[in-house]
């Protein structure tokens, strides 16, 4: 998606007018040239009624003082033990790191201020060991910062927090981001990074289950970056607080703030709770969606192709896979008139989100919805995907005495001479986890 594209991005303005998104910098990532496009991408999201809170990290310039003034860091992250002299050169970065955000948020005419609406205790004593200056978020001022908001303002949050006595700790700006998103109802969580995203094995997880994310971090095999295993266990609990997503994207690409938020691929890696993912009942507003997942189908003959006005009579047989409102496969369910057959049909995904288990989703949901209908056996007809169903989904072959005597007619006519499948629904118990 173009950044420019409007009618892109105003489809989703009515999903996300007036949410929360927490919107977490890495120091790094202010220091570089893109930032002024990522400050421009966040006025495009308050003109859309979007409210943002902008936190930031300091890591990068940290290390940068360090070296101007020859002085060992306890600490880069804000994780481990900061000491006193560590202290001392985090206060000076995040002040010059502050103060450059709000200059770069005042040219793009946002209002904005630093805000103490977070308060931190001392991490105190872990095994052994006393972390110092080491802080971690206490209590959120939710008060406050809806205030804030509330008044047009965007509210800035430092990695140098104080505790109830004033004294300030040093925090690690992916947990302060995470206590933020839960403590305000965020609708996204979004980490920009000098990272692509979450890479395994060399590859971008554009889309990512929360149980899988922990099953990743669970595996001592899978090596992650420091920075970004930090940003994946606390998009882990930000989840586990009901916050719906959490991003983790390349803060150095033009127009990547905006493509990951409005484009349905988007650019990044998606954390999503369970209910990313959805299979609900098809809408009359649905056919021209429809419609165009059939085309696309038809191109290679995987489907019979289906005019609008096709789609638009049975509308009631189909259901869809949606992601964030977008439709990216279907499926059909059509009863024969013997009251103990159904046929799954129309079974379609989006080529971008083949081998994601999509389509074994919609053909199970059909077995649900099947049995729950009394049917005793599910048929399917297939020209092309016969190891699908049979392999994944347990079809075992048929005969055309499995079909309705309409449903023998309309193949012979057709001369597709599709292969019948069929699935004994008294083996659903085992065959759906």
């Amino acid at each position: 998606m173009k950044p420019t594209d409007l009618r892109g991005i105003l489809r989703y303005v009515p999903m996300f007018r007036d949410h929360v998104f927490i919107i977490a910098v890495d120091g790094s990532i202010v220091s570089h040239e893109n930032f002024t496009n990522i400050v421009t991408d966040i006025a495009v999201l308050r003109s859309l009624s979007i409210k943002v809170i902008l936190v930031h990290g300091i890591g990068y310039q940290l290390v940068s003082l360090a070296g101007e003034h020859n002085v060992p860091l306890s600490d880069v992250q804000g994780e481990g033990i900061t000491d006193a002299a560590t202290m001392s050169l985090a206060r000076e970065a995040s002040a010059l790191v502050s103060q450059t955000v709000l200059e770069h948020l005042s040219q793009a005419g946002l209002r904005c201020a630093i805000t103490n609406a977070v308060r931190a205790t001392n991490l105190g004593v872990i095994k052994g060991k006393n972390h110092l200056f080491t802080g971690k978020v206490e209590k959120v001022d939710v008060a406050i910062l809806k205030s804030m908001l509330a008044q047009d303002i965007l509210p800035l949050v430092t990695p140098i927090v104080c505790d109830r006595e004033g004294q300030s700790l040093r925090v690690n700006s992916d947990h302060l981001a995470m206590e933020l998103a839960a403590a305000m109802g965020a609708s996204k969580l979004i980490y920009l990074t000098p990272f692509s995203g979450l890479q395994i094995n060399g590859q971008v997880r554009v889309n990512l289950p929360e149980d899988e994310l922990k099953k990743i971090l669970a595996d001592k095999s899978i090596i992650l970056d420091p920075r970004i295993r930090s940003k994946a266990v606390q998009a882990a609990k930000a989840l586990d607080e009901n916050v719906p997503r959490a991003h983790i994207l390349d803060g150095r690409v033009f127009g990547g703030l905006l493509t990951e938020i409005f484009d349905k691929v988007g650019l990044g890696t998606m954390i999503h709770a369970n209910d990313y993912d959805q299979i609900r009942q098809a809408k009359k507003k649905d056919a021209q969606a429809l419609y165009n997942l059939a085309k696309h189908g038809a191109k290679t003959d995987a489907l019979v192709l289906r005019t609008r006005q096709q789609i638009e009579q049975s509308i009631s047989e189909f259901f869809v896979y949606e992601i964030d409102d977008s439709i990216i496969g279907c499926a059909a369910l059509k009863p024969y008139p013997d009251g103990k057959t159904m046929e799954v049909c129309a079974v379609y995904v989006q080529p971008f989100y083949h081998g994601r288990g999509v389509g074994k989703k919609l053909v199970e949901y059909a077995k649900l919805k099947a049995k729950e209908s009394g049917a005793k056996k599910l048929v399917a007809l297939t020209t092309q995907t016969q190891g699908f169903f049979q392999s994944a989904c347990g079809f075992v072959s048929g005969s055309l005495h499995d079909l309705s005597a309409a449903r023998r007619k309309e193949l012979k006519v057709s001369g597709r001479n599709s292969q019948v499948l069929q699935f004994p629904l008294r083996k659903l118990k085992d065959a759906v986890r």
